[in-house]
């Protein structure tokens, strides 16, 4: 088995959850590749401990990502950095020959996602990927395929989403995703906006215009001594969108939500397509369930499927047993680490976001920023 050497730049929550997919790689049982964590790093040293605890591998711990580059044995980094650092990191890692799978948005904005794509370019032995755990879920999976064999017909009507309710709180104190300097002026499209677009950027479903209406509904939180300061970065997105349909050629709208106040939803990702000859549903609200409904003339029925650990990438869970999301972000790293070693995807829906598909996002939130501020539709 092929071992991919990495360094871990952020390790805040989403390093660690690398950290524990990695730790579980056993799990998986036919993949030819498995990480091994050599170096870490963030300005926090108290969020070492956790990494040289518990991998043995791990041999540097430092405060300078520079460090991590310049280190002749990383193959590849993970980097999880605030989004105003992604343009300066990620063109970093690029420039010094690693490997990279960079955190979404891919850039605070649309400047700064040409600069990382342009880098990419300049440097095609450099194997780059975005995260994104959302079509891992099995039932997702299942969708995916019914996408590729056309199982919907003609498309009427697709709806992706992305809600949590941390932000319903006002008195959660202001962290940096609420600072437009640290997250940008997408706001809410920046954090959470490539999650919705991910399964139908990959479908080829591509927004052509977009009608967008952005919400800062909290416009005050207090800071760390409970002075009330400005909460600038939008709460709230609702983007309708005109698609084509590329098997009919036929426009449909394509409506994507990103909500950080979303009353009643802990975490929840959506995902429903409507068509002549088919529908599909799934949301992680039950991730196991899957919803179909087939039209051949007769009575219309959705039809409720509960689906096991049936995932992309086989593993010794029992397939009547529950998947989870830790599941899914050890999924979406054995999807970077197939395409990495083997060189493509094992299939079209059980892949990372590409580079192009970054750029296709920043293409939607800049002309949704614009369309919101002019209250205009808007060319992507």
């Amino acid at each position: 088995m092929r071992t991919v050497k990495f360094g871990v730049i952020g390790l805040g929550l989403m390093g660690r959850e690398f950290g524990s997919a990695a730790a579980r790689w056993c799990h998986l049982t036919e993949i030819g590749c498995r990480p091994e964590i050599v170096a870490v790093c963030d300005t926090n040293e108290g969020l070492f401990d956790w990494f040289t605890g518990n991998f043995p591998s791990v041999r540097l711990a430092t405060t300078d990502y520079r460090e991590v580059l310049a280190d002749g044995d990383v193959e590849a980094v993970y980097c999880a950095v605030p989004h105003n650092l992604h343009e300066s990191f990620y063109t970093a890692v690029i420039e010094a020959g690693k490997h990279l799978l960079g955190e979404k948005p891919f850039g605070i904005d649309k400047k700064a996602n040409d600069s990382i794509v342009q880098c990419i370019a300049a440097h095609p032995d450099v194997f780059v990927r975005c995260s994104s755990e959302f079509p891992f879920f099995p039932p997702m999976q299942r969708l995916g395929q019914m996408i590729e064999d056309r199982a919907f017909g003609q498309v009427i009507e697709v709806n992706s989403g992305f809600l949590h309710s941390s932000d319903l709180d006002p008195d959660k104190p202001i962290n940096w995703k609420r600072m437009i300097p640290y997250n940008g002026e997408y706001g809410c499209l920046g954090d959470l906006g490539m999650h919705p677009c991910h399964v139908p950027f990959r479908a080829g479903w591509f927004p052509r215009s977009v009608r967008a209406v952005l919400s800062n509904i909290i416009k005050e939180r207090p800071d760390a001594d409970g002075k009330l300061v400005p909460c600038e970065t939008w709460d709230n997105a609702t983007l309708l969108c005109d698609a084509l349909d590329p098997n009919t050629d036929e426009p449909f709208p394509l409506v994507i939500k990103t909500q950080r106040i979303a009353p009643g939803e802990t975490d929840t990702w959506y995902f429903e397509v409507k068509g002549t000859r088919g529908c599909g549903r799934w949301s992680s609200s039950n991730p196991r369930r899957l919803e179909t409904l087939q039209y051949t003339g007769q009575t219309q029925a959705w039809q409720q499927i509960d689906m096991g650990w049936q995932p992309a990438f086989k593993g010794i869970t029992g397939g009547i047993f529950e998947f989870g999301f830790p599941d899914a972000i050890q999924q979406m790293w054995a999807a970077f680490l197939y395409e990495l070693t083997e060189g493509k995807p094992k299939s079209r829906f059980a892949a990372c976001v590409t580079p192009e598909e970054t750029a296709l996002s920043h293409r939607l939130f800049t002309a949704a920023l614009i369309s919101h501020a002019n209250g205009t539709n808007e060319p992507v």
